[in-house]
């Protein structure tokens, strides 16, 4: 059997966490008097805090200081802690465990390539953490998405070649990222928005084992 390097995001992708960034980037905007809309939020998905709180000052035409910059990436991550420190298994999207059981039964290599600083506290508390082989998230990189970065170091741990990776992304960001890589890019979400990538299924309901073991076989 052929061994691929299969790299997956987080948020989005195996957990639902897109629902608390936007409420904790709400909460922040609203207490600086700047509107926030879901559709703004999705601009953000897969883009680092920095990126993120740039863009919304930028939306709002808005300039801060430096030291109050930090002040609010801060307060946003505060925020967002408090929305995860709930989170428990219930939180997984459909079929994530299923998938990822199925890949360890055949003996595929696992990686997370995420931005987010919180994923290795996130796959604890979703108890998913043990299934990884090895965990690239937003305190290894020094480039966010679409910057190929995270999900070549993901490769590089797995030991396995890029073009031999296959990656899963909810984000226009991450699906170029993996792109650039010269790995497969797997949409999660809307073919409209992700239809940059090789394929795009809605959730991981919809792909089924026969897609993964012709990844594998590919």
């Amino acid at each position: 059997m052929n061994t691929k390097g299969f790299i997956f995001d987080l948020d989005g992708v195996i957990v639902d966490t897109a629902k608390y960034h936007y409420l904790a980037w709400k909460k922040l905007a609203n207490g600086i008097g700047i509107d926030f809309t879901e559709v703004q939020n999705e601009h953000l998905k897969g883009v680092s805090r920095v990126n993120s709180l740039e863009k919304i000052l930028a939306w709002a035409n808005k300039t801060i200081s430096e030291g109050q910059f930090m002040e609010l990436m801060a307060k946003k991550n505060d925020n967002y802690l408090s929305y995860i420190a709930k989170m428990d298994e219930g939180e997984i999207l459909p079929d994530v465990t299923e998938t990822l059981d199925f890949l360890i039964k055949q003996k595929q290599p696992i990686a997370l390539g995420s931005a987010s600083k919180n994923a290795r506290e996130i796959l604890k508390k979703v108890n998913l953490f043990e299934k990884f082989d090895i965990i690239v998230d937003g305190n290894d990189v020094t480039e966010a998405k679409p910057n190929p970065e995270v999900f070549l170091i993901a490769a590089n741990g797995l030991g396995i070649k890029p073009e031999d990776c296959i990656v899963f992304e909810d984000s226009v960001a991450g699906v170029q990222a993996a792109n650039t890589a010269k790995m497969i890019s797997v949409g999660i979400g809307q073919q409209e928005v992700l239809y940059e990538a090789n394929d795009v299924f809605i959730d991981f309901t919809e792909m089924g084992t026969t897609y993964i073991n012709e990844l594998i076989n590919k």
